[in-house]
């Protein structure tokens, strides 16, 4: 995976073989993705690299994430469940997710024509940053780790994945995380855990 960020936008993620080639998706959509860039440094957010793609701070909290697919190109927001949605732009990644938090492009041109939604849409997370606010997130009484939410809001795939396993095995990897007492662990795990979630299996299934 990419270490320096200006990489994303000239060879892409690093997340698979199609890194740095003209398939790679971020080819496609680099327009697009330029102009989401610029659109949230200047809504005033910090800029850093995590899970190997833009991730947009305020406050010392991920606000939204940016990522490209063969398909579309989203901007992605952190605790989603507090948004109002006025304008009806957030969507589901999956059938199965909890709550609507990505926007999706499908033309470049897109994002000039909203520029003025997606700004308010900012501000307002921005706002739920400094508040210091956050939704609940549990699977029926068992709550979900800060950092396997943090790493479905940022992994798209992962996420619609993780939302397809049945609530048993939904509910393992929240126990098996929460039964960590570090942070760095649970994060260490989840990335243990990423070829089972995507396989379709619970966290102590072989």
């Amino acid at each position: 995976m990419i270490t320096d960020i200006q990489d994303y936008f000239t060879k892409g993620c690093g997340r698979c073989d199609r890194f740095n080639t003209d398939d790679c998706s971020t080819r496609q959509w680099l327009p697009g993705l330029r102009q989401l860039r610029a659109l949230c440094i200047k809504a005033g957010l910090t800029e850093t690299l995590k899970w190997a793609h833009p991730c947009y701070m305020h406050a010392g909290r991920n606000i939204v994430i940016i990522g490209a697919f063969r398909s579309d190109f989203r901007l992605s927001f952190f605790n989603a469940a507090l948004m109002k949605d006025p304008e009806n732009m957030l969507q589901k990644k999956g059938p199965n997710t909890q709550h609507a938090d990505m926007i999706r492009f499908t033309e470049n041109t897109q994002v000039e024509q909203m520029h003025g939604i997606l700004v308010e849409y900012l501000k307002e997370a921005m706002r739920y940053a400094e508040a210091g606010l956050k939704p609940e997130k549990t699977i029926g009484s068992i709550e979900l780790p800060e950092e396997l939410t943090d790493a479905l809001d940022a992994d798209p795939e992962l996420a619609e994945a993780f939302h397809r396993l049945t609530p048993g095995r939904q509910k393992s990897y929240a126990i098996n995380l929460n039964a960590a007492k570090k942070p760095e662990t649970r994060i260490a795990r989840i990335e243990k855990f990423r070829p089972k979630i995507r396989a379709g299996k619970g966290a102590l299934e072989r």
